[in-house]
């Protein structure tokens, strides 16, 4: 057996030779180029569907399963009548705004157990793919070479304007044009999104966030994430706005579910929305992130979760109030940890410098590649040297200043003092006062200010001290000579005196604005500061920021295009930009460091052992599930007397890919895609196949969970349960279709299925006999 140093060995090797070396399972790869770059990858590695069962514009397809859910994370239909599959932590939101300290759905779970009790979600939806196209040459048309970067900007939105215009005119359909690898590329994507979506089942936070912070980004995991909603359409079955008389929307293709479960090195495919990846950066760039960024980020979050773990553990509805909020917080502090920890494991910083060493090389070795790209690296490194200063000013604007709630908040008041400074007239002062106004409710119903201003004087205080005072707004020198730079003291005058502490002093300030009192806004504190803090941001940090990275998005456009020239022999997949992607691995165990190895798979066994030990309250179990843990009552989703909870693959994923639904080779749903392990999270900047790790509930786990312990069976016999694996046949609903005559398919594809479904009976009898 080779020993994995030996690989390691030869791959360095060869890169330093200038051979390319493909990384298994590596890359987040557009769905309408499967056929010419991944098809074949995936057919060895398993997968019994072709190219054209996952993604097609003529024909029913897995793509016609996929939803972007809220535009933050996606979701899968399983069944006929339009329900949604998606994470607990995606719904958590939605939850929360419809739990109270009387219905507390977040501890206790919920479960409409028939469609009457479906909860409506104003704001939320859930968009799906009707067709990808290539749209660079128009996208592109019409820009000289060697324009501004400004210029060559314009053109494009003006292309794209005109492209998803004509792409889209007289249809319900959208149009979203989006730049690939820096601008070289354009692809568009023609949605269609429903704007009725309404809860149907979540389980106790007990289950759906089972193991919490102290579990988050880990395995082994125990986690039931995962949460149930239903897509309404309108009698048509196209999107309508909410209405108790739209109907369950029928979608072109749900997904069956496999009961058969998962075995090592089975071929896994994950299909989703992936959010934000930046694979290309250079070492620089790396450098910045490990050392600057990421630790000044960590420790502020750190701060604010500390303040906010205190007080929800102190009040019933101050924990129901910020849930949400502190779980948003919580995620991205514990990922930047484990970013760090694998950018260092992977030796991320070293192995792109000798990428940048080899492309130096190349392009050394030709006249014409000095002349198109002989400045590139020494241009990297004078745009990072700008930055200096200038990122971690933007980090603790971010962080710190935009992490106290009543700042935020009071900045959004900005444009509000602008019109009233520059006289505007009464009617359009009127008309931004009632925009304001429909997020005031919103926001005050998860607002507590005693637990505001605890953070207000800890994260002020971290933006005070820990940034240089030439880069401080004007109103800390307020601070320093009034205070003493005592921001305990500083958040007392603050929160004592301003009106944006309570929903009715927000209120009343614009009823006096309303009536003329134009000082109001100005004279008080919060807004002073926030203003201040704003003001200088945008004068200050905001235009050098921008003016870097516009010359850095030129460069790097110009950089992968060099790569690419360099290194034809391998296939480049785009960042994600929150697109729908196609990701695909094996099921595959680890060892996260020197003598200890993790298991593929875990099971209702390991929820027992946790909760037993008492150790952190995030282990805590509601009494049912232990009751059917001791009975042993899995029903048809146990085996050989235990409970699959969930397990782990080699599929590249990153934040978006929440909710995404993790496919067999059969086109199967198998689990519903989750987290990362903690060292595996750097994957977002550099890929490691032997640590890269997505994590996902086991879709038996979500049955029990629904059936066995919500007693909400009525839901998983909407569902399409399969126990075999055999391939080529069409899904079992459209099968149903072609036994009873029912089917739409064209003659060429009805004559297809037949033949697929002879071929099965054969199989199948054959295995009998």
């Amino acid at each position: 057996m080779i020993s994995k140093r030996l690989v390691s060995l030869f791959a360095a090797a060869c890169l330093s030779l200038g051979i390319t070396v493909a990384r298994p399972d590596e890359g987040m790869w557009l769905p309408m180029l499967l056929k010419q770059l991944n098809e074949s990858d995936m057919q060895k590695k398993g997968m019994k569907l072709t190219a054209d069962d996952i993604y097609s514009v003529n024909q029913s397809s897995l793509k016609d399963a996929i939803v972007s859910f809220g535009g933050f994370c996606t979701g899968e239909m399983i069944s006929p009548e339009g329900l949604l599959l998606t994470n607990h932590h995606c719904g958590y939101g939605q939850i929360q705004q419809h739990s109270s300290v009387k219905n507390d759905y977040l501890t206790d779970g919920f479960w409409a157990m028939n469609r009457e009790q479906e909860l409506p979600n104003p704001g939320l939806t859930a968009t799906f793919i009707v067709r990808m196209e290539d749209v660079t040459k128009q996208i592109l048309d019409g820009i000289p070479a060697n324009i501004a970067e400004a210029e060559r900007e314009a053109i494009i939105q003006r292309n794209i304007a005109k492209v998803r215009s004509a792409s889209t005119a007289g249809t319900h359909y959208d149009a979203v044009i989006k730049p690939y690898f820096y601008g070289n590329e354009y692809y568009m994507y023609i949605t269609e999104t429903f704007r009725d979506v309404r809860l149907v089942g979540a389980p106790p936070s007990s289950i759906g966030k089972f193991g919490g912070d102290t579990d988050n980004w880990m395995w082994p995991r125990h986690t039931g994430d995962f949460s149930i909603f239903r897509v309404y359409a309108g009698a048509d079955n196209k999107p309508a706005d909410y209405s108790p008389n739209n109907k369950p929307y029928k979608p072109k293709h749900h997904l069956p579910i496999s009961l058969s479960g998962v075995k090592e090195k089975d071929f896994t495919m994950v299909f989703g929305f992936p959010g934000r990846t930046n694979e290309y950066l250079t070492s620089q760039a790396v450098e910045e992130i490990y050392s600057v960024s990421n630790p000044a980020k960590i420790k502020i979050r750190d701060t604010k979760l500390n303040i906010l773990d205190k007080d929800m553990k102190a009040s019933d509805a101050v924990r129901i109030q910020y849930a949400a909020k502190y779980a948003s917080i919580a995620n991205y502090w514990k990922k930047w940890i484990g970013e760090n920890r694998g950018i260092r494991k992977a030796n991320a910083i070293q192995k792109k410098q000798q990428l940048e060493k080899q492309f130096a090389q190349w392009v050394a070795a030709d006249a014409k590649r000095q002349q198109k790209y002989g400045n590139l690296l020494a241009d990297f490194a004078k745009n990072y040297k700008a930055l200096e200063g200038i990122t971690i000013s933007r980090d603790y604007y971010m962080e710190a200043a935009n992490g106290v709630e009543l700042i935020k908040y009071a900045t959004e008041y900005g444009k509000l003092q602008e019109m009233l400074d520059g006289k505007a007239p009464q009617a359009e002062i009127n008309s931004q006062i009632e925009k304001l106004e429909k997020g005031i409710a919103a926001f005050y119903k998860d607002y507590n200010a005693p637990t505001d201003m605890k953070v207000f004087a800890a994260l002020m205080a971290m933006y005070y001290n820990d940034i240089d005072q030439k880069l401080h707004p004007e109103a800390f020198k307020t601070v320093r000579q009034k205070y003493k730079g005592d921001f305990a003291k500083y958040a007392d005058e603050v929160y004592s005196k301003s009106f944006f502490t309570s929903e009715t002093g927000v209120r009343k300030a614009l009823a006096e604005i309303k009536n003329g009192k134009t000082a109001t806004l100005k004279n008080d504190p919060a807004f002073q500061l926030a203003n201040s803090i704003s003001s200088y941001y945008k004068a200050n940090v905001l235009p050098t920021y921008n003016t870097v990275n516009d010359n850095l998005n030129l460069l790097y456009r110009a950089y992968i295009a060099g790569l690419r020239e360099m290194q034809q022999d391998k296939k480049f997949y785009p960042d994600a930009n929150s697109t729908l992607r196609v990701a695909y691995g094996v099921v595959e165990p680890y060892e996260p460091v020197d003598g200890v190895n993790y298991k593929y798979y875990t099971t209702l066994e390991g929820i027992i052992e946790k909760a037993e030990t008492g150790a952190a309250e995030d282990y805590a179990i509601p009494a049912r599930l232990k009751e059917l843990y001791v009975k042993k009552d899995y029903g048809q989703y146990g085996v050989n007397g235990e409970l699959p909870v969930a397990f782990i693959a080699s599929n590249h994923t990153t934040g978006g890919n929440s909710g995404s639904p993790v496919i067999n080779a059969n086109g199967q749903l198998i689990g519903t895609n989750f987290d990362r392990n903690w060292e595996g999270t750097m994957s977002d900047i550099t890929y490691n196949p032997d640590q890269v790790r997505n994590i996902a509930v086991d879709v038996r786990y979500m049955l029990f969970v629904v059936d066995k312990f919500a007693g909400a069976g009525h839901l998983v016999k909407e569902m399409t349960l399969v126990t075999d694996n055999t391939s080529g046949l069409p899904q079992v609903d459209e099968r149903r279709k072609i036994e009873t005559g029912e089917t739409k398919l064209s003659k060429k594809e009805l004559k297809k299925a037949r033949k697929a479904k002879k071929k099965a009976e054969k199989e199948k009898a054959v295995e009998v006999n």
